[in-house]
């Protein structure tokens, strides 16, 4: 039984593991880090794909707009990314849901770009030291987690949102 646990544990973690950036060195911060490198691309593309005349668009009027979202993602992603990182957070003008496209998709940006410096400080070392996350304690990597889940989810929603506005997701186009 234990040589069947071991077997399915190994058939579980190479595929992660062969994706990782520095597979050798830091297998498994280099998967996180090509994760959030993924979705962090998606919905990138996603805010560039919507026309600006419908950043203001939203379902419901409970829901946040397309703007407001991308405003959204980039104050958790500077927030969020300090934490696992230990690093100061990112500075800059905060985001509203009144922006323009442009100064939308440019925090966005810097905003990926900063956690994507936070990403390339981890090491397999440093993910289960524990930060201050929302007042309680999370390991580095369940915070780096978070983020990925977050963007994974925002993406989900703006892919909607892209769909209701006759805009096919960047996910399902294809490839060029």
């Amino acid at each position: 039984m234990k040589p069947l646990i071991c077997m399915l544990f190994v058939c579980l973690i190479a595929p992660i593991a062969a994706l990782a950036q520095d597979a050798t060195a830091n297998p498994l911060s280099a998967t996180a880090r090509g994760v959030f490198d993924r979705n962090s691309r998606n919905l990138v593309a996603a805010a560039e794909a919507m026309p600006a005349e419908k950043y203001s668009y939203s379902p419901t009027p409970e829901q946040m707009s397309f703007g407001k979202s991308i405003a959204h993602v980039a104050e958790v992603n500077n927030m969020a990314c300090a934490l696992f990182s230990g690093s100061p957070a990112a500075t800059g003008a905060k985001l509203t849901a009144d922006d323009s496209k442009e100064k939308l998709i440019a925090g966005l940006k810097a905003s990926m770009d900063y956690c994507a410096k936070a990403y390339s400080t981890l090491t397999d070392a440093k993910l289960t030291e524990t930060v201050p996350f929302f007042g309680r304690k999370a390991t580095r990597l369940g915070v780096a987690l978070e983020v990925s889940n977050d963007l994974i989810d925002h993406y989900a929603a703006l892919a909607v949102y892209l769909r209701l506005n006759g805009v096919l997701p960047p996910t399902a186009q294809k490839k060029q």
